[in-house]
């Protein structure tokens, strides 16, 4: 029965892909890649069901990987990298997502069993039975939708219970929390994600925290595994690799841009980050096709 579960999740997901991965239903992406290039990206909290395919993640220096029938939930909003593997023209990587909203899953929670263990912001595992199964059914939605508007919701719904309930219970137990480490240090992510090329004091990410710079330190590298500083020259970096593909030969400027008083010092860590020097990455971004295809985490 699961196989023929997935076999049905697989066909629905190749019939509905859209390079944007957006579907009708909101929160809900589809996405096939046939793309083993090393992609880098901005997650949000996510749930993704990988139905063919397998992919390698990599968040700091912590790798995660997770094939078909296997899920990956984030829940926080992170910079990683990685690559598709096991997949070809013929035969796609083929996921769906769904967004994790604090908003649907804090009513969920005085039903939920408590567990407030600290949980890493990348988690994977199996897809159980009836949490494929509640994916199934809101997948069937995008063929039906005059239905969607009524069952979607309470699909989502399920869907979240199934993960409360499971293995990654603590992790999306923390989204909803409004005093959850997780939410106190995403008030610092989400600082840093808006003001990427400001200068950053840690004890000020702490204040906005609501913590001492020692606790925050500790909870800050429990979600992300890396430290503020860290975190802050990924997002500039992949800042960077974007604006540098719409704006091909003024790599200073873009340095600039995204914080950068050195020209060498952002030209020396965007080639460790990337393997090739700003101007070079960029033209070989813009000759590549599936550079566009980004694919869910």
């Amino acid at each position: 029965m699961g196989g023929m579960v997935l076999d049905e999740i697989r066909e629905l997901i190749a019939k509905h892909a859209r390079p944007s991965m957006e579907t009708p239903i909101d929160g809900l992406l589809v996405s096939s890649v046939d793309s083993t290039e090393e992609h880098h990206d901005l997650t949000e909290p996510l749930l993704v069901v990988l139905a063919q395919g397998g992919k390698r993640l990599l968040l700091g220096d912590e790798v995660h990987e997770y094939r078909a029938g296997d899920c990956l939930v984030v829940s926080a909003e992170v910079p990683v990298s990685g690559h598709f593997f096991d997949v070809s023209r013929d035969f796609p990587a083929l996921g769906v997502g769904m967004v994790l909203r604090p908003a649907a899953i804090a009513p969920l929670l005085l039903a939920a069993p408590t567990d407030r263990r600290a949980a890493p912001a990348i988690a994977t595992g199996k897809a159980g039975p009836e949490l494929l199964d509640a994916v199934l059914r809101l997948l069937r939605l995008l063929d039906h939708p005059e239905d969607a508007r009524v069952l979607a919701p309470l699909y989502e719904q399920e869907i979240l219970w199934r993960l409360l309930t499971g293995p990654h219970g603590a992790s999306v137990r923390q989204i909803g929390l409004a005093d959850s480490g997780l939410s106190l240090v995403g008030r610092a992510i989400r600082w840093i994600r808006q003001n990427y090329a400001e200068p950053i004091r840690v004890a000020d990410l702490a204040r906005l925290a609501g913590m001492s710079e020692s606790a925050f330190h500790r909870h800050f590298r429990a979600v992300t595994t890396m430290s503020p500083i860290q975190f802050r020259k990924l997002i500039r970096l992949q800042e960077a690799r974007s604006l540098l593909v719409a704006r091909p030969g003024d790599v200073a400027g873009v340095g600039h841009l995204v914080g950068y008083d050195s020209p060498t010092q952002f030209s020396r860590e965007y080639r460790e980050l990337f393997g090739a020097p700003p101007g070079q990455d960029a033209a070989r971004l813009r000759a590549d096709s599936s550079f566009a295809v980004r694919g869910l985490p």
